[in-house]
C-alpha cells in the first residue's frame, strides 16, 4: 500500500496529538531508565508515545507491521520485511528531552517493500513538522524544501548534533578524526 495525502494526513495528526503529551512532560520532571548504558536512555514518555503511535496506527492500518525503538530495546523481535513498516522513533533526541533541551522529535517512516516511502518528522517544542512522501517532495510546515544547491564546503554552512559519550570509543575517535578534517573546511 502507497501512501496518500489521507495517509499522511492522519500520521500528522497522531504525531501531533502525541506532541501535545511529550510539551506537557517536557515541563515535568521525567522517569529516566538506561537501555545499555548511560547515554542510552528511555523515559516514560518515550514508551507511551510509542504505544500511541502504535496503536493508532494499527486501528486504522490492521494489516501493517512495526518496528520501534522502545520495542526492539524491550526484546520484542522486529525484522524489516517487504510487508508495509512503520519503523517509529518516539522521541528521537531522548537526551536533550531528558535535558529540557527542545532539539528532539517525533520520528515516523514508512516503508513498502523495505523502500521508504513516506515520513512524518514533528519537532513538538518549536512545533516544527516535516513530511515527505516518495515522488511528492520533502516540507518543512507545509512549505517546500529542497536540497542545497551549494557544491562547495568553503560555502557550506554544517550543523550537527552528536552524543560525546559513547561506549565505542574506536567510532568517536572516528568521529573527531573526521570533524576534524571538515570543520577548518566548511564556511559556518
Amino acid at each position: 500500500m502507497l501512501p496518500t495525502q489521507e495517509m499522511e494526513d492522519f500520521v500528522v495528526n497522531l504525531a501531533k496529538e502525541c506532541g501535545e503529551l511529550v510539551r506537557e512532560r517536557n515541563k515535568q520532571k521525567k522517569k529516566v531508565e538506561e537501555k545499555l548504558n548511560a547515554v542510552d536512555l528511555v523515559t516514560e514518555t518515550d514508551k507511551e508515545v510509542e504505544k500511541r503511535l502504535i496503536a493508532g496506527i494499527s486501528e486504522k492500518y490492521p494489516d501493517h507491521k512495526f518496528i520501534g525503538e522502545e520495542s526492539t530495546a524491550d526484546g520484542i523481535k522486529c525484522e524489516l520485511t517487504s510487508n508495509p513498516t512503520w519503523i517509529i522513533d518516539p522521541i528521537d533526541g531522548t537526551m536533550n528531552f531528558v535535558h529540557g533541551y527542545p532539539n528532539f522529535c517525533i520520528s515516523i517512516g514508512y516503508v513498502v517493500d523495505k523502500v521508504p516511502q513516506m515520513g512524518v518528522i514533528y519537532c513538538p517544542i518549536m512545533d516544527w513538522l516535516y513530511t515527505a512522501r516518495k515522488g511528492c517532495g520533502a516540507f518543512h510546515n507545509g512549505t517546500r524544501i529542497h536540497v542545497s544547491q551549494t557544491t562547495d564546503l568553503t560555502q557550506a554552512l554544517i550543523n550537527l548534533e552528536t552524543s560525546v559519550r559513547s561506549s565505542d570509543p574506536k567510532k568517536m575517535q572516528v568521529f573527531f578524526e573526521n570533524l576534524n578534517i571538515l570543520v577548518p573546511v566548511v564556511h559556518a
